[in-house]
């Protein structure tokens, strides 16, 4: 299962007159986390800190976290469990720290910075991403009506129509859906369809633990 925040969000947590800016982002590339790492700095040159961590890759391949400053382990390492706990992939969190002159200690660091990045998780809110496959349906006119009827039954998405000789249609289903469905259509209209398999698309429902 791949999951990762619906859209970027952030949560603002004060701690001992420490303000932390919890930020989650959506990331394709370690440049592009970069590139949102110095945004970020850029935005607040005031800060004392910036620690941040990220997950990039279907099997997370790519991992960093830094801890920006703060004691080793307290920071980066936290946001990065943070991001883990919640099975997250392609997600950069930031947590910029404006130190307000009280020192939390290694344990209040730790839960400060980790409890901030769960904050700002669930104001992202979570998808999940569900591979589907494209199929093209070659229907005969007298057919098309019955075709569409069974697909809005079934709740199988219909992308678009093309008319020439035939009605193509074009929709989506759960790429371990396709041949039930190919199978299914073939018995109901005695063999009169054509199907032909299209790329495959990634569809995001929203996801609650």
């Amino acid at each position: 299962m791949f999951l990762t925040i619906a859209h970027n969000a952030a949560y603002t947590a004060i701690i001992k007159k420490s303000r932390f800016i919890g930020q989650v982002f959506r990331v394709n590339s370690e440049e592009a986390a970069q590139q949102i790492i110095e945004e970020v700095r850029s935005a607040n040159r005031k800060a004392n800190h910036h620690c941040f961590a990220y997950l990039i890759g279907d099997q997370d391949n790519i991992q960093r976290e830094s801890d920006n400053g703060e004691p080793s382990g307290t920071a980066g390492v936290p946001i990065l469990r943070s991001l883990q706990m919640m099975k997250v992939h392609n997600v950069l969190a930031i947590v910029t720290r404006y130190f307000g002159g009280i020192k939390l200690g290694a344990g209040g660091l730790i839960r400060a910075y980790s409890n901030t990045t769960t904050n700002a998780l669930e104001a992202a809110g979570l998808v999940q991403r569900i591979k589907q496959a494209t199929i093209i349906i070659t229907v005969p006119y007298a057919q098309h009506d019955a075709v569409a009827y069974y697909l809005q039954e079934h709740q199988i998405a219909l992308a678009h129509e093309d008319y020439g000789v035939a009605v193509q249609m074009t929709c989506y289903v759960d790429s371990e859906a396709y041949d039930q469905l190919t199978s299914d259509l073939t018995n109901r209209f005695a063999n009169q369809l054509k199907f032909k398999k299209g790329a495959p698309r990634f569809h995001e429902v929203p996801y609650s633990k």
